[in-house]
């Protein structure tokens, strides 16, 4: 009699000490200007922060989160000397903060915040001089950092739920399309009820990069130093392939500035992108704006059509995106109503319309390479009820199954979305 109970012993044991599921740490980026420190994984993770003295270093602990690659090290000096990525005990990355010599901070001006369960933010502005040259604490003594609870999704939506009936029929689809990667996130506007499966995993944007591309003109419209009614000449080096119209034309084109913008969007046009890139600054001045914006995975690494997926995006940037502008914190209104009125003639209806009901409306932007599809949006239904989606899919190359695939999850998260809230299972 004494087996079984040793059998249930010892599987109890293993159970207990394997985590119920891993994350991995997706990126982590500091702004030297703010001293704010943004970490991003792949799935949800309950960090653990702490302050060190001698020298003063900050400590974070994502539990059974692995890493892409080994030990990292990157200087910044001035007041913080050194940021360390690794791995510690029991599956645990390890982020210390290591401030420069002669600066100091105190665990009450610190906190975690997260505006979602896999993108955390530290903010540690109060860094100070340490003019009396004092510790603060033993250099043994850990002080532990506040990490809030009470997420906010791109400091705008507070979220209350996942949906776990949505997250359970979802990954049982995932199984029978076996061969496909996705990632997805879906938010209601109005409860902030979400779904996140792989909403932060990096994926080739593909075409979704013009949605911040177009929003990055509206931002330099508002502040004045772009001009609605510019004309664009289209340069040899910028012409390519791949998609849109603008590409047999001459060299030496002009084009109005709305009408490139509206060709990027609504028909994918490669070379209007291009020239939207170059007006704007550059891939560097616009990926210093997603990064402003708290887009985390969005870079522009190639001119389009980046056909070898270079530049990259995440489910969960594309909604952090559609969140902020929803909710007016980068555009003015008339810009708004502009890029809504832009994003809902896009041609393609392949792939979240599908899944809409009658009388639904979308603004959104596709992405389509041979490795990857994607779709990423602004959706009403006929009720007036508002949620944006994000959704990208990795597949074997130019299978038409990842487009099933979103059509199948696009109608399982309108049918529960657009049901009233009393009649929604908890």
């Amino acid at each position: 009699m004494k087996l079984p109970f040793l059998l249930i012993s010892l599987i109890s044991t293993i159970l207990l000490s394997t985590p119920a599921s891993a994350a991995r740490l997706e990126s982590w980026r500091f702004d030297p200007n703010r001293n704010q420190l943004n970490i991003t994984t792949d799935s949800k993770v309950n960090p653990r922060a702490f302050l060190i003295s001698n020298p003063d270093r900050i400590v974070i602990d994502l539990p059974g989160t692995s890493l892409k690659t080994n030990t990292q090290r990157q200087n910044f000096g001035a007041a913080v000397k050194e940021i360390r990525v690794g791995k510690v005990e029991n599956n645990t990355a390890r982020i210390v903060v290591e401030l420069a010599p002669g600066y100091t901070t105190s665990p009450e001006n610190l906190v975690i915040k997260g505006d979602s369960a896999s993108h955390w933010i530290l903010n540690f502005s109060a860094i100070k001089k340490n003019v009396d040259n004092t510790a603060l604490v033993s250099s043994e003594e850990k002080i532990f950092i506040p990490v809030s609870q009470n997420l906010e999704f791109a400091g705008v939506v507070p979220l209350s739920r996942e949906i776990s009936q949505l997250n359970a029929q979802i990954k049982g689809l995932m199984t029978k399309y076996s061969s496909l990667s996705p990632g997805m996130f879906f938010l209601d506007m109005e409860t902030g009820e979400y779904l996140d499966i792989n909403g932060e995993k990096s994926f080739a944007a593909a075409s979704t990069i013009k949605f911040p591309i177009l929003i990055a003109l509206f931002e330099e419209i508002d502040a004045g130093r772009v001009k609605p009614n510019e004309t664009l000449v289209m340069r040899r080096d910028l012409v390519t392939g791949g998609s849109g119209t603008m590409q047999y034309k001459k060299a030496g084109t002009r084009f109005n500035l709305m009408e490139t913008a509206t060709k990027m969007m609504t028909i994918s046009d490669n070379t209007a992108t291009n020239m939207m890139i170059d007006r704007l600054g550059g891939k560097n001045r616009l990926n210093q704006k997603f990064r402003s914006w708290g887009l985390q995975n969005t870079v522009i690494r190639n001119l389009l059509g980046d056909f070898k997926g270079t530049n990259t995006t995440s489910p969960k940037d594309l909604v952090r995106l559609a969140a902020l502008i929803s909710n007016d914190k980068l555009l003015t209104a008339r810009s708004n109503s502009q890029v809504m009125d832009i994003m809902s003639r896009c041609k393609n209806r392949s792939l979240l319309p599908v899944g809409l009901g009658k009388g639904a409306v979308i603004a959104h932007k596709t992405g389509t390479l041979g490795r990857v599809l994607g779709d990423a949006g602004i959706i009403q239904t006929p009720s007036g009820k508002r949620y944006l989606a994000g959704i990208m899919v990795a597949r074997p190359f130019g299978d038409a199954r990842a487009r099933t695939f979103i059509n199948q999850v696009s109608r399982l998260v309108y049918g529960y979305l657009d049901q009233p809230t009393s009649a929604r299972k908890f």
